[in-house]
This record gives C-alpha cells, sequence and structure tokens, in this order.
C-alpha cells in the first residue's frame, strides 16, 4: 500500500467513522452485529452503539436476550424489533418492552407467535411512551386492554394484527393518539365500530376481517383519505367516507350458501355509493361477482366520479355484468388497469342458486348481460389463468370499451403463460381496438401472481 494512503495497515471498513459502522450494523440482525466485536479491538464494542435493535428470541434463551440489553450502551434507540414467544417469559418481555420504552424508540415492532399463551396484557408502561412513532403489533396473544391513560403523543403509523379490542380500548387508544395518520387493523377480533371522527389527522386507514375475526361492522372516517377494506361476508357499512379519495375493496369468501338479499343490496351497492367521491378505485374479483349480481338482479348503481379504475381478477363471465356497470356509471373514467390474477371465487354453481332464487333464468342472464363466452366459467378460467388465450381476453377487452365513453388508457396486465405467438396476436388485435376505439391500450406480461394493495 502507499504509505500516504490512510487505511494503509487496516482494512478499509474498520476505518469509517462509527456513525457509519452503526448505520451497517443496524441493517442486520443483532445476533449477528454481536459477532463483529470478534473481529478486533475496534469492532468489540461497536454494535452496543448502533440505532437499531432486532432480536429474534424462539430459539435464544431469555438469560442471552438479558445480557444482550445489559450490555447494550446508547442512551437512544431508533429501531426496535423483538421477534419472541411469550411461553413461560411474559416477565422477560415486559422488561424487553420496558427497555424499548425507556431507551427511546421511535419505531416498536412486537411480533408474538405462540399459540400456548393467551390474552397477553402489556404493562402500564407499554402505553405510556411519548416518544413512539411507529407501532406494529402482531399477534394471536395479545389483548390490547390498556387500563392507565394511553400517552402516544407522537405516534403517526400504527398497525395491529390478530389483536383482540375492545370498542372501549380502541377509543382510549385513539384518544390517545392525537398525531396518529395511518391505522392498520388486519385481522383484529372483538371491537365493533370504528369511529375516526376525532382523528382529523388519520388519512390512510387498512382494515382485514374474515369469518373467524370479524372486526368492525360500521366505520366511521371522515377524514380518511385512502381506504383498503378486505372483509368477509358479514356486512360492514361505511358511515362516512366523504373525504375519501382512494379505495380499494374485496371479499372473503367463495359461497353464497348463507348470502341474503339485504346483504347484496344493502351492503355491497351501498357501500358503492358511499365511494362516490372517490377518485381511484381498486375492487377484488369477488366484489365484482357479488356487483354482478345485483346488476342482474336490475339494482340501481350509484354514479362515480372515479378517473382511475383497476380491476384485480380473473377472466370469467361472472365479473362481467358488474364491471360493465362501474363503467357506465364512471362518466369521467380516464384509465382503467385490468389486473388478472389467480384468486379464489364464488363457483358457478352458487352464482345460478342464487339467480335462480330471484325466479331468474340463468342461461337467459349470462347470455344477455354478458360476452357469450364458450363453456362454463371453471373452462374460461383454465383459458385465462393457464394459457392467457389471446382471443378471448381481446373480446373481454373490447366488450369493456363498449361500456365506456371517456377512456384514455387502458391497462392489461396478465399473469400466467403465454407464447409469442399468443402475445404479438394480442397486441395486434389491441392495437386495432386501439385505433378503432381512440384508446390506448397497452399489453403486459407478468408471471408474479401476488396482487398489489399499496397506495400512491
Amino acid at each position: 500500500m502507499n504509505g500516504d494512503d490512510p487505511t494503509d495497515g487496516q482494512d478499509f471498513i474498520s476505518s469509517l467513522p462509527d456513525a457509519i459502522l452503526h448505520l451497517i450494523l443496524s441493517s442486520i440482525p443483532t445476533k449477528s452485529a454481536i459477532r463483529t466485536s470478534a473481529l478486533s479491538k475496534r469492532w468489540r464494542h461497536v454494535w452496543s452503539e448502533t440505532p437499531s435493535l432486532s432480536i429474534d428470541s424462539h430459539r435464544v434463551v431469555a438469560r442471552s436476550i438479558n445480557k444482550t440489553l445489559s450490555a447494550f450502551s446508547s442512551p437512544k434507540v431508533a429501531t426496535f424489533h423483538l421477534r419472541t414467544s411469550l411461553a413461560n417469559r411474559t416477565q422477560h418481555v415486559d422488561a424487553w418492552i420496558e427497555f424499548a420504552v425507556n431507551r427511546h424508540a421511535e419505531k416498536l415492532s412486537l411480533e408474538f407467535r405462540d399459540t400456548r399463551v393467551r390474552d397477553y396484557d402489556f404493562p402500564d408502561s407499554f402505553y405510556a411512551n411519548s416518544t413512539v412513532k411507529q407501532l406494529l403489533i402482531e399477534s394471536g396473544s395479545v389483548v390490547m386492554k390498556p387500563k392507565c391513560h394511553v400517552s402516544w403523543t407522537s405516534l403517526k403509523n400504527l398497525s395491529l394484527s390478530y389483536c383482540k379490542l375492545s370498542d372501549d380500548a380502541l377509543v382510549k387508544i385513539l384518544c390517545g393518539c392525537p398525531l396518529l395518520e395511518s391505522l392498520e387493523l388486519m385481522f383484529c377480533d372483538e371491537f365493533r365500530c370504528l369511529d375516526l371522527s376525532r382523528s382529523p389527522r388519520v388519512v390512510r386507514l387498512e382494515i382485514d376481517r374474515s369469518d373467524w375475526f370479524l372486526g368492525p361492522t360500521e366505520i366511521v372516517a371522515p377524514h380518511v383519505h385512502c381506504l383498503r377494506l378486505r372483509h368477509s361476508r358479514l356486512p360492514c357499512r361505511l358511515v362516512d367516507v366523504s373525504c375519501l379519495k382512494e379505495a380499494n375493496l374485496n371479499i372473503y369468501f367463495c359461497d353464497l350458501g348463507t348470502l341474503t338479499a339485504d346483504f347484496l343490496q344493502g351492503n355491497v351497492v351501498k357501500m358503492l355509493a358511499k365511494l362516490q367521491n372517490v377518485e381511484k378505485l381498486t375492487v377484488g374479483a369477488t366484489f365484482l361477482q357479488m356487483l354482478s349480481l345485483a346488476a342482474l338482479c336490475d339494482v340501481r348503481f350509484p354514479t362515480l366520479k372515479v378517473e382511475y379504475l383497476t380491476l384485480e381478477t380473473m377472466i370469467v363471465r361472472s365479473v362481467v355484468p358488474g364491471i360493465t356497470k362501474l363503467l357506465q356509471n364512471s362518466p369521467g373514467l380516464r384509465k382503467l388497469t385490468i389486473h388478472t390474477v389467480k384468486c379464489s371465487i364464488i363457483s358457478e354453481s352458487h352464482l345460478n342458486s342464487y339467480l335462480r332464487s330471484h325466479s331468474l333464468n340463468q342461461r337467459q342472464c349470462w347470455r344477455s348481460k354478458d360476452m357469450a363466452f364458450p363453456g362454463s366459467m371453471e373452462t374460461i378460467s383454465m383459458l385465462v389463468g393457464k394459457y392467457a388465450e389471446s382471443n378471448l381476453v381481446a373480446s373481454f377487452v373490447e366488450r369493456l370499451l363498449r361500456s365506456t365513453r371517456s377512456l384514455e388508457t387502458m391497462v392489461v396486465l396478465l399473469v400466467g403463460y403465454l407464447d409469442a405467438s399468443g402475445f404479438e396476436e394480442l397486441v395486434a388485435m389491441a392495437t386495432r381496438l386501439s385505433h378503432k376505439r381512440n384508446v390506448f391500450i397497452s399489453i403486459k406480461q407478468s408471471h408474479v401472481q401476488n396482487v398489489s394493495n399499496t397506495f400512491s
């Protein structure tokens, strides 16, 4: 090496300032960061001053975690992530959480994955934390039941998954979060009413419900701008979402065994009516099937102000009447995105049974309201999901174009196998349709099955 080189005689990384080393070690698990202390005297205590701690104690005894935290010398922790089992160590968990609170952790993530422990309750000190800005809790064992005043005065992002949460507890928590901007409630149970009318800063809301984790039956969110709602067959009423600009909706279930006309007409279509000011709307396949049944039953649809519509669905005939109604009732629509995904949908037999219960001829319904696809819904699904037949997709696209007048752009993202000749044929068809309808049409291909749920 050149004698004038400041790194002469030592490795380059060791010569970096502590602040840079702390940043590097913050990106790896704490267990790995501690191992660097054996590299040299220079590294012996570097890990103990990193601004981030990430502890996975499933395979580590509590005594070892306590030793690690005792050796940590930084007065502040920017990020504290704890993934642990609660079995036989609830007292230790209390102490570890108190450590994070005392070190003023701004990002706090707690994952308790143990079905053997039920109804774990946080210590009071957990609810008296004025520095935490982002809080994530994921556990089927946690009961959010604050006995004291909640003081999360800096909290902006709150995400709770699989937690038990009563209406009173939720009110108490919300009152203690005056700066809260984003709220995620994923499969949380027991609470029934979500009232955000006194939380004017909450602009983003995400809720997942199921038949096992019921969640809210009514939502009051007059200040929310972005809503993502995945719910079960049980109704969820949108009481006030008057400031909503972006929404993502779908339903979790695949049969109509207990579905009633009140649910169909009184919940799904009325939910649409609450979205009349939404500019960006994303809907899933099952939700579209429900809208199709409403359309076939001549239920009146509201007029929407949607400018950007995304459909996350398989191309099956049971979604077409619902899509058609959406397009016809969105006179200002500018961009339509069709993201074909493999997903669970209501079977054709259940749909036909529902139509018969309303004294409707299923064959006549699908023939008059649909694209006259050949074969059953299962056959169509196979063609699109497995082979992505170009003629079928082109017919689907053309049908949708006939249902809209203001459309400027259509994007079709095909998920699944499409050989080169089939793709070229589809692109050629799209080009002809584009000139004929004066709409820009983009055909894309992807092999990724997951549906994106991010907000812009």
